[in-house]
């Protein structure tokens, strides 16, 4: 999967049942090999942040390889698969 950082800036992210998740802030990269890591999502008002990882600014960390669908709106794979 190709796609430019600033065309995921904004969008927002639901999760495969359904659940809006948030908007997309920004991205975590890993320096030395260029792998995206994480997408950062500044969560949407009904979510409960506490069933995720977040990061000093309160925005919710997700793994990059849990991406389904990148289209209009980002789709996430259930995380526990």
């Amino acid at each position: 999967m190709k796609i430019f950082a600033e065309e995921l800036r904004n969008k927002e992210i639901y999760s495969s049942d359904g659940l809006k998740l948030g908007i997309i802030d920004n991205l975590v990269v890993d320096t030395k090999t260029g792998k995206v890591l994480h997408i950062l999502v500044w969560p949407a008002e009904t979510v409960d942040i506490t069933r995720f990882r977040v990061d000093s600014q309160q925005r919710i960390v997700l793994p990059f390889n849990k991406i389904k669908s990148i289209k209009d709106v980002v789709i996430m794979a259930p995380l526990s698969e």
